[in-house]
């Protein structure tokens, strides 16, 4: 009888344990992991009794709580609709919180560890706690300019100051309204979310961040970059620019965009292939660099790497293990690179900041209730792309291309401007996606813009019909 007590004691004993280990594992390790996921009732009704703080673009909220004289006291509202979409999320009774809304919540409801002294403050003051603020990054001109130039298009705009990382502008189209996903109408929320889940360009997508797309003829300036660290090659080197170029090992015949050979007798220095956009220059370099030298190029510019702005960005790729055919058109932005609207203005803001690649940040400071400033982002190297020297040259091989080559319509008169267009196709159904990605070098402040056009049309001439007028408007609109 007393070994049977014993025994039922022990395993009382241990179920104890094992009890109490969970309920700490719980409540102190992953309390806030349960907190934050989405769709968590009790908490977002909890959250909604108090008022949760602005999400602001300067002094201006794009994001704010109203009070509704009802049984949920607050509602989320966006006075600027579908403009700050893909920055701000939404914040759903039903479907959670998305994008800032989600990252930074616990700093929105006021749950943040940064705001301890506000809430003893409360506590003793017997007040409900309020959420702090969240400054974006985002200059207010260059959106407005990224949303008006994507109108009846599909794409994304993503522009970042190149000396610190900053995103002045993040948009997308289509988008859409976060206030019907806010709304307190329950039956109207859901009808809003079936029909944007349904629609098959896909406005929920956050295109800026995580549409991933070949680059096309944008990826030469990564090429570009990697012959000039070599030290094989300068601007002025002559490459062979024929009307054609077997892929090595193949009898598949690359072509140039406009049918023609590049330069007298197919001869072309790589500053003028760069103007023009040859590609069977570029993609015989690409073979004398190798795939080792591309990945390494564009790992310094953040190819495969994860980023998050506090957003989680989608990793641009290189592909894994090319061989030669297929290193001569990753070299022109073909075959498997994928890469975001955020990784290619990256790769532009790298060149414009003479080399060094920045780390992108969304947000700037917390803010407390009363919005005094309690923490603020510090720009930070991601990593040195390239020499000041070869960052130079190929500003000015990249000047040329607005100037004299396939980039036109990124010109902005007095102003030098640096760029590069592309066109890529998905697949050989699909169609193409047009780019643009630049820069003004010699202006303070700066900007590196990208800009990426889904469903284009075919001819490579579109990056420059299509997405260059945006960024110059981008530019422009943070220029002043």
């Amino acid at each position: 009888m007393d070994r049977q007590i014993r025994l039922i004691a022990l395993f009382l004993g241990v179920g104890l344990v094992v009890l109490i280990a969970n309920v700490t594992i719980i409540q102190v390790f992953l309390a806030e992991d349960y907190r934050d996921r989405p769709g968590n009732q009790r908490v977002l009704l909890e959250e909604y009794d108090r008022e949760r703080g602005p999400i602001l673009v300067g002094a201006e909220p794009v994001a704010r709580s109203v009070e509704t004289g009802d049984v949920l006291r607050y509602q989320r509202r966006y006075p600027l609709g579908d403009a700050y979409a893909s920055i701000t999320g939404y914040m759903s009774l039903i479907y959670g919180t998305t994008g800032l809304e989600r990252t930074e919540n616990r700093v929105l409801t006021g749950q943040s560890s940064l705001f301890i002294v506000d809430r003893l403050q409360q506590l003793f003051a017997g007040r409900k706690p309020s959420g702090g603020a969240v400054t974006t990054t985002i200059d207010a001109d260059a959106q407005e300019a990224a949303v008006e130039g994507l109108q009846g298009l599909r794409g994304a705009v993503v522009a970042i100051e190149p000396a610190t990382g900053r995103i002045l502008a993040s948009a997308q189209s289509p988008s859409f309204d976060p206030n019907l996903l806010a709304s307190h109408d329950l039956q109207q929320v859901r009808d809003y979310h079936e029909e944007l889940t349904a629609d098959p360009d896909e406005p929920l997508l956050n295109r800026p961040l995580v549409s991933l797309n070949p680059p096309g003829s944008t990826f030469k300036v990564i090429t570009a970059a990697a012959a000039l660290a070599s030290g094989k090659f300068t601007p002025d080197s002559v490459l062979p620019g024929p009307k054609t170029y077997t892929l090595p090992g193949t009898t598949t015949e690359l072509r140039n965009w406009n049918g023609q050979a590049c330069g007298p007798k197919g001869k072309v220095t790589l500053r003028q292939a760069l103007a023009i956009s040859c590609n069977t220059a570029f993609a015989w370099l690409g073979v004398e660099l190798g795939a080792d030298a591309l990945r390494r190029q564009a790992s310094l510019m953040g190819f495969d790497s994860g980023f998050q702005i506090p957003l989680r960005a989608a990793t641009s790729r290189f592909p894994e293990d090319p061989d030669v055919p297929q290193t001569a058109l990753t070299a022109i932005g073909q075959f498997d690179v994928r890469a975001t609207a955020l990784q290619m203005a990256m790769v532009a803001a790298a060149i414009g900041n003479g080399g060094v690649t920045m780390a992108p940040y969304l947000v700037q400071e917390i803010r407390g209730p009363d919005l005094a400033i309690l923490q603020t982002t510090e720009p930070q190297e991601f990593a040195t792309a390239m020499s000041f020297d070869h960052a130079r040259q190929l500003t000015d091989m990249m000047v040329q291309a607005v100037e004299q080559g396939t980039g036109g319509n990124g010109r902005i008169p007095g102003i030098a401007v640096a760029g590069k267009t592309g066109t890529a196709q998905t697949a050989p159904d699909r169609p193409s996606v047009a780019w643009f990605i630049a820069f003004a070098p010699a202006q303070a402040p700066q900007v590196a813009v990208a800009v990426a056009i889904e469903e284009a049309p075919t001819p490579e001439i579109s990056g420059n019909g299509l997405a260059a007028p945006i960024a110059r408007a981008v530019m422009e609109a943070v220029l002043g």
